[in-house]
């Protein structure tokens, strides 16, 4: 009777093991794939910014050559980035747009221009599907830090090597960039 009890014990610890490690695995991809979602807006938006360099282009090649510059750092988000890697990619992103306002204040004329409109939409799109996808990761990191710090889920995710992950920060340079609407 004794050895049933201890077998019983052991086969619930065992399933519960077993459940905790799944769900640890699951909310881990939840996260990676996550980021990888920012990587890919980030990736759309980056588009929409060389559309406009092109249009600069004609209007000033000083200012085209800067932002093709800033345009060439970019560097690809996946599930296996972090988010330092995200965060620099705003950054960036943040002052290749702070550029392309500067351009257009100074040749009106480009603002007027049709493909300038659609392009900043674009742009103003894929901010906002970042914007979201950031928000979605935040939300994600949140549900597995409270899994792998909550007792007793928090043993085995010790024992596994699952540890908390870090929050996309909003990117301080982005609180003094100017409106991109037209």
């Amino acid at each position: 009777m004794t050895l049933i009890i201890v077998l019983a014990i052991a086969a619930v610890l065992v399933l519960w093991f077993i459940r905790v490690q799944n769900n640890l695995v699951s909310k881990d991809e939840l996260c990676k794939n996550a980021l990888s979602q920012i990587g890919v807006q980030q990736s759309s938006r980056w588009d929409a910014l060389t559309a406009l360099a092109e249009l600069v282009k004609s209007y000033n090649e000083h200012e085209y050559n800067s932002l093709k510059d800033i345009i060439a750092m970019r560097k690809g988000i996946s599930g296996t980035s972090n988010v330092e890697d995200a965060n620099a990619q705003e950054e960036l992103m943040a002052q290749a747009t702070k550029m392309i306002n500067v351009v257009v204040e100074r040749y009106p004329d480009l603002k007027a221009n049709e493909n300038y409109a659609k392009a900043m939409d674009a742009v103003n799109t894929y901010e906002n599907q970042v914007r979201m996808s950031r928000m979605v990761f935040n939300d994600t990191v949140t549900k597995y830090n409270k899994l792998t710090r909550q007792i007793p889920d928090s043993i085995i995710a010790s024992i596994l090597g699952f540890q908390a992950r870090e929050y996309l920060k909003e990117v301080e340079s982005k609180a003094d960039m100017p409106s991109m609407k037209i």
